[in-house]
């Protein structure tokens, strides 16, 4: 048994998990292709593998606390990076429907590879700046729910995400201990862009004991037309 499959076995009690033996094959290999392609490309920091299982894959999973994750559920995971938290959501339940938002060419790559490696279906990768993704009108207000992790401060990350949920769908943003000051600053944001702040889930991570907080707004009603700003407008000036 590998690590990765022990520190998913011992933390699943704690969210609430059920993994199967072939699930828990593809963490393993999801976590061999990442450690390989950052010896040559800097995908993450965190290489070591109880780490990885617990910091990237059972933090990832954290958002299945928000929402039931039925067959068929539209997920997009804006800012992805190296595939957090959407494929593990993806592995987790296979039967979602998921969307890779990811700005770097090289990660876009290697997203596109560990998706045909580890077969998963209905699984596309999209190279996109966040701003121009939910200008396009085949995903703008298409998604039941949207995910974004470490991506930036939730005025900016409700701008760039809000106007792909669907009117009545929901918004996770995977945050640390400082919530509070967030969600307080990003009150105007929400307003503006038709999102209503509906909870935060405050949880510790399994076996680490790090503070999360999962951000879950509602879409009430459509975003204007002219949100997302073009490219570097939300970081500049924030909602």
């Amino acid at each position: 048994m590998g690590e990765i499959t022990a520190v998913l076995n011992a933390a699943a009690g704690d969210l609430d998990l059920e993994l199967t033996g072939g699930q828990l094959e593809q963490f393993e290999k999801f976590y061999a292709l990442l450690v390989e392609v950052n010896k040559s490309f800097n995908l993450t920091a965190i290489t070591d593998e109880r780490e990885v299982a617990i910091k990237h894959f059972l933090d990832s999973l954290t958002c299945q606390a928000t929402v039931r994750l039925n067959n068929g559920l539209r997920i997009v995971d804006i800012g992805t990076g190296a595939g957090f938290p959407g494929i593990p959501l993806k592995i987790y339940r296979p039967g979602i429907i998921l969307t890779l938002v990811e700005s770097l060419e090289k990660r876009v790559k290697f997203l596109k590879d560990v998706v045909e490696a580890l077969g998963l279906s209905e699984t596309r990768v999209i190279h996109a700046r966040a701003e121009d993704f939910c200008r396009d009108g085949e995903h703008r207000e298409q998604y039941d729910l949207v995910v974004a992790r470490a991506v930036a401060c939730l005025p900016v990350l409700a701008e760039y995400c809000l106007p792909a949920v669907k009117v009545g769908g929901l918004f996770v943003a995977m945050k640390g201990p400082k919530v509070e000051d967030e969600t307080k600053a990003a009150k105007n944001a929400l307003s503006i862009l038709e999102g209503a702040l509906e909870n935060v889930i405050k949880l510790r991570l399994p076996l680490l004991g790090d503070e999360r907080n999962l951000v879950m707004v509602r879409k009430i009603s459509s975003s204007p037309a002219k949100y997302p700003r073009r490219a570097g407008m939300p970081q500049k000036k924030p909602l």
